[in-house]
This record gives structure tokens, C-alpha cells and sequence, in this order.
């Protein structure tokens, strides 16, 4: 297949540009990535939508990746428990070559095509689940292969990749591909198709805790309170839902331990 994202850049040597011509051509070309992603919304709501359904029966979402795409799916799975207060089970980064990959390069590890299903066997991943291989090229064995493995034992796929056509877009029943043509430096996907990766895995994780009511309003009402910032943040959720004081939303918040059993409890107490 032809991979856009090994394709040459539009730009010829870059080494000869000053700071600022690289920056407005960086720039640039990063105004495209979310017109690409907005192309590709009809095929992530379709994805959304998939996992939204085995998660209310009580599925869990997997990611799965090697290198850039790895250590993005590891991060937006990461962030799901302290922003929405879920189990650190229910959201899983899984990248080639373990949690050493996630600051060191470990690259022959995206090669081998059943290790992810090896990984997955670790959390007794099941029918139940949902699978999504994130690849820039759309090639990686690791994540072509643990697909494939996910299918042939009856669990959902989809698939995040920035080429059309790809092995893994083949091997997933949900594909998305966000295609945002060469890179400015040629073939270093850690730019452009990196923030496109980003942008979808934003889009899927969140829409996905909204859906599971995991948002009130436009408020994270089940963040965990692990910093002065956010206990700060929360107090002032509560006290704007009750109508107490300061002290006293601060004092019923670190009482229940969160925004929504705060001001459900009020609210129940003032009520009853």
C-alpha cells in the first residue's frame, strides 16, 4: 500500500529556514489536522457509538499501540480515572514493549504480530470488551496482529490510523482513518498524525464517559480531588450547587469525596 504519511514533505530544506519561517510552516501545517479529523466523523461516531454499547453491559475499552501511538493511548487512558472517577480498569494503554516503551524507545517490539494478544490475555480481556489499534501507518504488526486475534475470538475492533487502505483499517470493525497527508519533516509521524491521534482519542474517551454520565452539565462531577486545584475546583462546584458557604461546600466535599456525592447528599438531606 502507499502510506501519505512516508510521502515527502512539501517543504525542501528546512535546515536552511530561520526559527520563525519553520514555526509559521509548522503551523501551517497543523491547521490541517482537524479539518482531516472532521472529514472522519461520521466513522468515529460509528466507533463512539460501538463502544459506548459494551461498556453499558459492562465492556472495558482497550488501546493498542507501539511507539507515538502507544504512549498516546497510554496517556488518554491514564487520565480517565482522575477525571472522571472511573475504575483504572475500565479505560487500558497497552503499547509494544511494556511500561519501559513509554519513556525509552523500544522499537523491534512493535513487530511481533500476536504479543499484543499476549499483552491482553494480562487483563483476562474477554468477548464483553472493545479493542482499538492505534497505528499512524496503519501497518504495525503489533497492532494489525492483536486486532486480527481480538476478531478471531469474537471481541469488537476499531482502529485509529493515519493512511487509507491499511492492513488495520482491513482487520477493524469500526476503521477511522484521519488522513493529514506527508509531514513536515518527512515521515515522523510523532507530528501531524500524532496530534490527529490525539484529537480522536480526546474525542472517543470523552464522548464515552459523557455517555456513561460521567459529566453534569459541562462539570468532571467525579474527578478525583488529588491536588489543591482541584479541591479548590470542586469546592466551588458545590457551593455553587448548594448555595453554602466556602468552608462549609470545602468541609461536605472532602466529607463525601466528591462534587456529584456532595451535592447529592445535600440535596437529599435538604429535601428529605
Amino acid at each position: 500500500m502507499e502510506k501519505t504519511t512516508e510521502s515527502p514533505s512539501h517543504y525542501r530544506h528546512l535546515e536552511k529556514m530561520t526559527v520563525a519561517e519553520l514555526l509559521q510552516n509548522l503551523n501551517k501545517e497543523d491547521k490541517t489536522v482537524p479539518l482531516a479529523v472532521e472529514r472522519a466523523l461520521p466513522a468515529i461516531e460509528a466507533l463512539v457509538t460501538a463502544v459506548v454499547d459494551r461498556a453499558r453491559n459492562g465492556g472495558r475499552l482497550f488501546y493498542i499501540g507501539a511507539g507515538t501511538s502507544g504512549r498516546l493511548a497510554v496517556i488518554d487512558a491514564s487520565e480517565c480515572p482522575p477525571t472522571f472517577g472511573v475504575p483504572p480498569d475500565m479505560v487500558v494503554g497497552v503499547i509494544a514493549g511494556g511500561d519501559r516503551a513509554i519513556r525509552n524507545s523500544v522499537e523491534d517490539a512493535e513487530d511481533a504480530p500476536h504479543q499484543a494478544w499476549l499483552d491482553l490475555q494480562g487483563y483476562h480481556i474477554d468477548s464483553q470488551d472493545f479493542v482499538i489499534g492505534v497505528a499512524a501507518s496503519g501497518t504495525t504488526p503489533y497492532v494489525v496482529g492483536g486486532l486480527l486475534d481480538c476478531r478471531k475470538h469474537g471481541i469488537a475492533t476499531g482502529c485509529i490510523t493515519c493512511n487509507a487502505g491499511s492492513p488495520l483499517a482491513a482487520a477493524a470493525d469500526y476503521p477511522v482513518e484521519v488522513v493529514v497527508g506527508p509531514e513536515f519533516v518527512t515521515g515522523s509521524t510523532r507530528m501531524k498524525s500524532g496530534t490527529a491521534q490525539k484529537l480522536v482519542l480526546n474525542m472517543v474517551s470523552t464522548s464515552l464517559m459523557i455517555q456513561l454520565g460521567r459529566v453534569k452539565d459541562n462539570r468532571m462531577v467525579d474527578m478525583q480531588l488529588t491536588n489543591l486545584k482541584l479541591l479548590d475546583r470542586g469546592t466551588k462546584m458545590v457551593a455553587q450547587d448548594t448555595g453554602l458557604a466556602h468552608e462549609a461546600a470545602l468541609a461536605l466535599l472532602k466529607e463525601k469525596g466528591s462534587v456529584r456525592k456532595a451535592v447529592d447528599h445535600y440535596l437529599s438531606t435538604k429535601n428529605g
